[in-house]
């Protein structure tokens, strides 16, 4: 059956920084009304978590309903990054981390994320192969996702010859600015079947944070928000890493995506990147990360992304994901982060 206007209660729409990148506040009022639903007026709320802006959106919605308070709510994700030059943009993209005691001195996302790499190269001998084969692995993913920004294969001569952005991240172990939209329709478990007659339910929805400071953090090689907020979301579903047929992770650089493997519990501490380098996130290993091409191929708009990570993830436990499909998924986990994972929010979704 159609779902008419009148039936949504309410929206949640994430986003970082329309304010800067388009000078447009008051996001959640305004997607209603370009939506053709403002003469409804659905009480719309902005989320904003920096890059896990789109997966907190989607939080707030299943805090909602679970609360009883609504029955069919819409959570969505918005960013639009291009119109302003890249050295803005890069601007507004330090917002999301320390600004005084960060940005003011330099740092950038790359900078900050290459710090992470180098010291789990140090600590694990984690190599620039293995980061590369992350970004090898989610372009071949990719090829075959219609929406991702990079439908192109590339190899990891190509990582690896691709100009330094932060030693050791190279171009091609980076996520791109991009513009990009998403948005799911939840309601009530129990409303499901009159919608659909193919529901996926949403298991457990768990956020967690940390200081927004890398310097502050305890360790720079794990995400103490990412394991708490995991740690929560797997008590939730009453479900163990190893039940997890398949994950979108946050991978905005190849070292991010190698560490949230570590923290999510797919393997120990210091080996995802052999994990990776023996294949088994591939589509068909032991646990396939990032089916859709992840950040990396797919590009990173902001607000938008962790709306797209739950598309994907219904996509393929509805079987519904072409060439890139996981074969029999059943469980699938959604990871994304704000700044150097300062917030992280953590769904698990099932057929």
């Amino acid at each position: 059956p159609t779902i008419c206007g009148e039936e949504i209660e309410a929206l949640y729409g994430g986003n970082m920084s329309a304010g800067r990148f388009v000078e447009q506040e008051h996001v959640g009022a305004l997607i209603i009304d370009y939506a053709g639903l403002a003469g409804l007026h659905i009480p719309a709320t902005r989320a904003e978590a920096a890059c896990a802006s789109g997966a907190l959106a989607l939080h707030l919605a299943v805090l909602s309903i679970a609360s009883g308070w609504y029955d069919l709510v819409i959570a969505a994700g918005v960013e639009k990054m291009t119109d302003v030059e890249s050295d803005i943009a890069d601007d507004l993209l330090a917002s999301s981390v320390d600004r005084k005691w960060e940005a003011m001195y330099g740092a950038t996302l790359p900078s900050l994320f290459a710090q992470m790499a180098r010291s789990h190269m140090e600590r694990y001998h984690t190599t620039a192969e293995q980061m590369a084969r992350v970004a090898v692995k989610n372009h071949a993913n990719a090829v075959h996702n219609p929406c991702a920004q990079y439908q192109n294969v590339i190899t990891r001569e190509n990582v690896l010859a691709s100009p330094l952005v932060a030693d050791p991240l190279h171009m091609l172990d980076c996520s791109s600015i991009a513009d990009g939209a998403a948005a799911v329709v939840l309601c009530a478990a129990e409303k499901a079947r009159e919608y659909t007659d193919t529901p996926v339910y949403i298991k457990a929805s768990a956020q967690a944070g940390d200081t927004v400071a890398l310097h502050d953090r305890r360790d720079i090689t794990t995400m103490d928000a990412t394991v708490y907020a995991v740690k929560k979301a797997y008590q939730m579903a009453s479900v163990e890493p190893s039940q997890i047929d398949l994950a979108e992770v946050h991978d905005s650089y190849t070292i991010a995506e190698i560490i949230a493997i570590e923290d999510l519990g797919f393997c120990h501490k210091g080996e995802g990147g052999v994990l990776t380098e023996e294949g088994e996130t591939e589509i068909g290993g032991r646990i396939p990360v990032n089916p859709s091409g992840g950040l990396k191929a797919c590009g990173h708009p902001l607000g938008a992304t962790g709306i797209r990570q739950a598309v994907e993830i219904t996509q393929q436990l509805r079987g519904e994901a072409g060439k890139r499909q996981v074969p029999e998924a059943e469980i699938g986990l959604t990871h994304n982060i704000g700044g150097t994972g300062a917030t992280a929010i953590v769904h698990i979704l099932s057929r």
